[in-house]
């Protein structure tokens, strides 16, 4: 199978993952009102349990939507997805660590880390809007760690908010990808015959 085709049957299959940073984005806000009307604690473990929960919840989305909610087994990204997945939960006990010392370090932390597992989404779906959301999650994050202190409070709903505002143009994304894709079927059958 040529890396096109399993980047077309990702992005078909997952409709252009929009639903990863659409229910990611669900926990974000979680974590985020947690930590303001909770503890820092009780929304890092908000945050990390809600993670381990975003492909389930993802999965459940794309099954109401209706379609395939899975890629057929033995397809060559699986791999990738598992591995890039993982990185997530692995990466926020980092995180977690650095909230235990300094809790408003941690949603800094975790956008940084959740931004980087991002960048295997661009290989992984073949579409290069992947790179601006991680871009903007760990710029969201290295801005609060370093350059804007005030913003740390804050950064996990800024967070969830990019998330959610980016799950709409990978959708749309999505639906044009899918649309070119038929209209080349479409002619190709016309030239075939």
């Amino acid at each position: 199978m040529q890396v096109e085709q399993a980047q077309a049957d990702v992005r078909r299959v997952h409709r252009g993952g929009f639903s990863g940073p659409l229910v990611s984005a669900v926990i974000w806000f979680a974590a985020a009102a947690t930590y303001q009307w909770g503890s820092p604690g009780a929304a890092m473990t908000v945050l990390f349990l809600g993670g381990i929960l975003i492909f389930p919840l993802t999965v459940l989305v794309l099954k109401i939507m209706g379609g395939p909610a899975g890629l057929p087994k033995g397809h060559p990204s699986t791999s990738l997805a598992i591995q890039s997945a993982a990185t997530v939960p692995l990466g926020l006990l980092v995180a977690i660590h650095l909230g235990a010392l300094a809790p408003t370090l941690f949603f800094p932390a975790a956008l940084i880390l959740v931004g980087a597992h991002y960048l295997t989404f661009i290989s992984l779906y073949g579409m290069p809007l992947y790179g601006a959301l991680a871009g903007a999650l760990v710029a969201i994050g290295a801005v609060a760690l370093f350059a804007f202190p005030e913003l740390r409070e804050i950064s996990g709903w800024i967070g969830a908010a990019t998330l959610l505002v980016f799950s709409l143009p990978l959708y749309l994304s999505y639906r044009a990808s899918s649309a070119r894709e038929e209209n080349l079927s479409a002619s190709d059958s016309v030239d075939a015959q």
